[in-house]
């Protein structure tokens, strides 16, 4: 796997994860140059890390060879889906990712939830609809609070949990009468809604179904302080979570992990890549899985990698060799926090354009991961996208890794910036 004069590393993406995975690659001493395809602006300053404006999946190939690149892996949804991984196998090329039936996990909730019941993982109740009158009925008859899901990639906004029977027949109506959800959604997922703590339990699994568990992490969905407003793609995450003990992880990984990476190899799908289960531990203490995400999550990548001590390039060789069973994450015992800061109009319409300043320099404890940012003149960075950049924070303890966070947070500007300011304090509640 070695070149001579070191390993170049492709991340194929452009966002927040992507940035932090970059970072993290660029950190091991065995890796010459990371490429990030397309990447964003801001990634261009960070050490060893380059961006190469392609996204068809033959370029990617070519570029790979051509530069002999040893390392690709996959950060969003939309490559999984459209059989990247599929395509740089049969090209020979190592890739970290699912294939593209595999990832059906990710693209269409409906198939995730027929899967669950077959293999016995706890989901909520639900019924799939492509009717929008079916749809309505079932959601008359069941009530409310419930949830109402796109059954295709929506890039994290094809949630929505309504509180009110309003609420969901505006959903419905939103993504079946009025098609603003596009082919994502044409069917739609209503399940029960359930009461509890979220999390977030990622893993790497290799081509022998082993699973290497990352650190728990929890992400703050709802767009306002106290979990208000709408969903989003996240804005803020912690790590780790008091909820999650040893023992309840533990449970985690026998009764949804190892039954999901086990019942795809059964229907011939075999798994591989980074898979995210997103849960709800209700208050008897039963576990529900909320969400599958094929990849590893945003923001949860963010505070999750500045927690990693070990080198992710040897992560990496173990999953290509089928080995994670003997790999090893080791975690800085700290507590990570991460806040999403966001442009004006996200995530409806978010306003783009807007010139950033205050971007200091980022320190081992404090690391400013860019998303949504393009080059403006001047040298400066300008928003381009909902989710601008993650502020990530090491502290001991969840009130100095917050404290550090937001002190960061603060002195980044822009016209119409706004960022929650109670992230991590679930994690908090959770301690009493």
């Amino acid at each position: 796997m070695e070149q001579p004069d070191g390993l170049n590393i492709l991340v194929i993406g452009s966002g927040g994860r992507e940035d932090t995975l970059a970072w993290k690659f660029a950190q091991s001493p065995r890796v010459k140059k990371v490429f990030v395809a397309p990447g964003n602006d801001g990634m261009t300053r960070r050490p060893k890390v380059e961006t190469v404006p392609l996204t068809d999946i033959d370029e990617l190939i070519k570029f790979v060879k051509h530069k002999k690149i040893t390392v690709t892996v996959v950060g969003p949804e939309g490559p999984l889906a459209a059989g990247v991984v599929d395509a740089f196998r049969a090209a020979g090329l190592n890739i970290f990712g699912p294939t593209q039936a595999a990832a059906q996990l990710e693209s269409s909730k409906d198939f995730a939830k027929n899967f669950m019941v077959r293999h016995g993982i706890p989901t909520a109740p639900y019924k799939t609809f492509s009717d929008a009158q079916l749809a309505h009925d079932y959601v008359n008859e069941k009530g409310t609070p419930i949830v109402i899901k796109a059954d295709g990639l929506a890039a994290g906004k094809g949630v929505v949990v309504a509180m009110t029977p309003k609420e969901a027949h505006d959903a419905i109506d939103m993504m079946l009468v009025h098609n603003k959800m596009g082919k994502a959604g044409t069917r739609v997922v209503i399940e029960d809604y359930i009461d509890g703590e979220e999390a977030s339990i990622i893993v790497m699994v290799d081509k022998n179904r082993h699973v290497l568990p990352y650190a728990p992490s929890q992400d703050n969905k709802r767009l306002l302080d106290g979990d208000k407003g709408p969903n989003t793609g996240g804005t803020g995450a912690n790590s780790p979570v008091r909820l999650i003990t040893a023992e309840l992880q533990a449970r985690i990984m026998n009764e949804v992990v190892v039954p999901t990476i086990n019942g795809m190899a059964e229907e011939g799908c075999p798994y591989t890549g980074f898979l995210y289960v997103g849960l709800i531990i209700d208050r008897y203490g039963k576990i529900w899985v909320l969400e599958f995400n094929c990849r590893s999550g945003d923001p949860e990548t963010q505070v999750i990698m500045i927690r990693l001590q070990s080198d992710l390039v040897e992560l990496m060789e173990h999953a290509f060799a089928g080995t994670l069973d003997q790999a090893e994450a080791k975690w800085d015992p700290r507590t990570a926090v991460g806040v999403v800061l966001m442009a004006e109009g996200y995530p409806n319409d978010p306003r783009k354009g807007d010139e950033i300043s205050g971007l200091s320099e980022d320190t081992e404890d404090c690391v400013f991961f860019f998303a949504g940012v393009a080059q403006a003149d001047g040298g400066r960075l300008k928003t381009a996208g909902g989710r601008v950049g993650c502020v990530a924070a090491l502290g001991e303890g969840i009130r100095q890794a917050q404290h550090r966070a937001y002190a960061r947070a603060m002195k980044i500007r822009w016209s119409g910036m706004h960022m929650r300011s109670d992230i991590g304090d679930r994690d908090m509640r959770q301690a009493r």
